[in-house]
């Protein structure tokens, strides 16, 4: 009788084990998970979006890209009151081309500090001494560009395709002549919105001052 009582207990103790190994196995290498995630009716309508942080986000533009591997000569300071540009030559030693190309398409950028760096290296750029001997062959390529600029749909790259095309024509006067019918349309185009009726006007006045009686 105690021989009969162990050999059943014996077999309960190896089913109990046989039957933990089983489940035990069942879960390791299983290929399903045991709960499956529901999908909901939304997930098709509404697709998940590329986190922006991850390196599968928007590459950066030709412009942020030259800037970020140092092919723009010039860097954003910070100041307490404004920033400024630091140039790392002078310059007047930095050739126009394709610089100058270069910061006017800079001018379509809409973060920081691309907006400030494109905006004020343009700038300062034809300031520099024999800027209109360097600039005006550049012209065929630099009006395409600023046309672009303003035809943009931000406000802010608008204006700034606008002072920039102000800019140039004061360095360059008359030999802008020829390429402002490129430009008209775009400017005829804003200046029927009533907040830059006034700015228009006033660069056009300046376009025709630096151009002479043929512009």
């Amino acid at each position: 009788g105690s021989n009969a009582l162990r050999m059943s207990s014996g077999i309960q103790i190896k089913l109990k084990t046989a039957a933990c190994k089983s489940k035990t196995s069942s879960l390791l290498c299983s290929p399903e998970p045991a709960i499956k995630p529901q999908s909901k009716p939304s997930d098709k309508l509404n697709p998940r979006t590329i986190d922006p942080f991850t390196t599968y986000s928007r590459p950066p533009s030709a412009f942020a890209a030259m800037y970020a591997k140092g092919g723009i000569p010039c860097r954003l300071v910070h100041g307490s009151v404004k920033h400024r540009l630091q140039w790392e030559c002078l310059p007047e030693t930095v050739p126009f081309d394709p610089l100058l190309v270069t910061l006017a398409e800079g001018l379509r950028e809409t973060k920081h500090p691309y907006t400030f760096v494109s905006k004020e290296g343009f700038k300062e750029l034809l300031l520099v001494e024999g800027a209109t001997e360097k600039a005006i062959p550049l012209l065929p390529r630099l009006v395409p560009v600023l046309k672009a600029a303003l035809a943009h749909s931000d406000d802010e790259v608008f204006e700034r395709g606008l002072d920039a095309l102000v800019q140039l024509s004061a360095v360059v006067g008359p030999s802008l002549n020829d390429h402002l019918k490129h430009v008209l349309t775009n400017l005829s185009r804003r200046l029927m919105d009533k907040k830059f009726k006034e700015k228009i006007t006033a660069a056009l006045q300046k376009l025709e001052q630096y151009g002479g009686k043929v512009s």
